[in-house]
């Protein structure tokens, strides 16, 4: 059991101490070195490019640099430059229109270092003189162009501006990638609100149009309605009384149906109509009766008159 606890002891410490601490010497001693992915090492050794590695992996450095791996992490330098895609933005670039117009335009572009050593070396900010190299190129290409063009064809004005720039910009070991316009706006406040104020009204008088276009419409189909339904009622009634009289002459034909209609008819027009009706029975018997009775109380009524006089005022 003890060999055994000893053989796991001694195990832990060659691996988890001293195989560290061994691979650590070894790579500032500068025997190997590991580059990560898109990454790069620029090796500098007394003022000059020993060796530039931008493969991912291990490298051995002493095969590559021979007796000066052993001194560059010590007497040298070494540069990590990272080599992945990166992207700025650029707010507001002052251009003015053809027309006269303050403009200012958002530009987009993406930019990758393609030669370590001119990165390096060539310039103290790549980065910045891209900036600005982009921002020059924005301004003196579209300027003075015409306000049409500058709010609808960004795509050739983005492809101009990328023409103009990259080749300067690899000069400098950055180059430059995809570049979008991608904002085109109006600087002057007071402008912005006279166009919105233009925009505002043209809409009302679009509306005010397609209102009235709609009421126009309206009236024309509503007349339109009308005038076919009026001659439709005219024909109904310039042919209403040749029907009723056809209706009326085959009726006749037969004594009694044609006496059973018009009784019909004189009833229902009694019934709809709203004076009083007094139906008496068959015989003058009792006809005589009432004027009898009616002729004895208007007598009664002229006595009493006559019997009482009216006072004298």
């Amino acid at each position: 059991m003890i060999p055994f606890l000893i053989a796991a002891a001694a195990t832990f410490v060659a691996g988890f101490i001293v195989m560290p601490i061994a691979l650590l010497l070894a790579r500032l001693l500068g025997f190997y070195a590991v580059v990560p992915e898109r990454r790069c090492f620029v090796y500098v050794l007394f003022g000059k490019v020993v060796d530039t590695i931008d493969d991912p992996g291990l490298h051995m450095l002493i095969t590559r640099m021979g007796w000066r791996a052993l001194i560059v992490n010590w007497l040298g330098t070494c540069h990590v430059l990272d080599m992945r895609l990166d992207q700025e933005y650029l707010r507001s670039q002052p251009v003015n229109s053809e027309e006269g117009a303050p403009m200012g335009i958002g530009i987009w572009y993406e930019m990758f270092i393609s030669d370590p050593v001119s990165y390096l070396f060539k310039n103290t900010d790549p980065r910045g003189s891209l900036a600005a190299n982009v921002s020059n190129s924005t301004v003196r290409c579209l300027s003075n162009l015409p306000l049409g063009s500058m709010l609808i064809n960004r795509h050739a004005m983005s492809s101009t501006v990328r023409a103009e720039v990259s080749p300067k910009s690899h000069e400098w070991g950055y180059k430059l990638g995809s570049v979008y316009i991608r904002k085109v706006h109006f600087r002057d406040f007071a402008m912005i609100k006279q166009i919105e104020s233009k925009v505002v009204n043209r809409l009302r008088q679009v509306t005010s149009a397609i209102k009235q276009d709609g009421a126009n419409q309206v009236s024309i189909i509503t007349s339109t309605a009308d005038r076919q339904a009026a001659v439709e009622f005219a024909k109904a009634s310039a042919i209403r009384p040749n029907i009723v009289g056809a209706a009326l002459d085959q009726i006749s034909q037969d004594p009694e149906v044609a006496d059973a209609l018009f009784r019909v008819l004189e009833t229902q027009k009694v019934v709809h109509s709203e004076g009083r009706v007094t139906l008496l029975p068959e015989g003058a018997a009792l006809l005589g009766q009432l004027l009898a009775a009616q002729s004895t109380t208007a007598l009664g009524t002229s006595t009493n008159r006559s019997a009482n006089p009216p006072p004298l005022s």
